[in-house]
């Protein structure tokens, strides 16, 4: 898959989408797309990388505590959201 470096503006390609996909890994093995040979492996951070339209990577990707204050308002009983889902449980 294809991303952006955020600094360079270079293609970067990830082979292991599990891996990019798994909040718990903070970065991923990938190879820079320049010249015409094909770059040796190196590491970066998924912070750095954003889709090719410059969109950033979704947060469940890179934070693995991205949904703590959402669970945290469930457990409270407060209310989840517009359409009514209510949460009571201990």
């Amino acid at each position: 898959m294809l991303f952006k470096d955020i600094s360079s503006k270079h293609l970067v390609e990830v082979a292991d989408i599990v891996t990019l996909s798994n909040p718990y890994e903070l970065t991923v093995v990938g190879r820079y797309l320049w010249g015409e040979e094909i770059q040796d492996p190196e590491v970066f951070d998924k912070t750095d990388l954003c889709f090719l339209s410059g969109e950033p990577l979704p947060r469940c990707w890179h934070d693995s505590r991205y949904r703590d204050k959402e669970v945290r308002r469930l457990r409270c009983g407060t209310h989840a959201s517009e359409d009514g889902d209510y949460y009571q449980g201990a």
